[in-house]
């Protein structure tokens, strides 16, 4: 895949980008000026839509400098069929709130392959080392 398909929403809305050639997410930016208060969580809007490929996925991630200041992204799957506008889901967990800006970067996406395998029923799953253990089973 050497390109991926955008679409603007909106006329005010700015594409994503890459700050650097190799990086892994594309920015996202912000549409409207929001403050997000201590302990809420609101949908951001960006104004633009992707054709995200077959056998592939979208991952809305944090931005690690909003991270930093308590702003974190929940629920970021873009499936390869949907064409609606990308909205983050952000929460802030800072005791304060956070302001951002239109056009500001807000999260990352990710494409990413993905394995679609037919869920089938069975009775045994196989043994393995590790069993059920789960859940800090491991580091006892």
């Amino acid at each position: 895949m050497n390109s991926l398909s955008i679409k603007k929403l909106d006329p005010e809305a700015t594409l994503p980008t890459r700050a650097h050639h190799d990086d892994a997410g594309l920015d996202l930016y912000g549409l409207e000026d929001k403050v997000v208060a201590p302990g809420e969580g609101m949908m951001l809007r960006t104004g633009v839509a992707v054709a995200v490929p077959e056998r592939h996925v979208g991952l809305i991630s944090d931005r690690s400098s909003l991270a930093k200041r308590g702003l974190k992204t929940a629920g970021g799957i873009i499936d390869a069929g949907y064409r609606g506008e990308l909205g983050v889901l952000a929460w802030n967990l800072s005791n304060g709130p956070i302001a951002l800006k239109r056009g500001d970067r807000i999260a990352q996406l990710l494409i990413v392959p993905i394995a679609t395998p037919a869920p089938v029923e069975t009775d045994d799953l196989g043994e393995t080392k590790r069993g059920v253990g789960g859940f800090g089973s491991t580091g006892r």
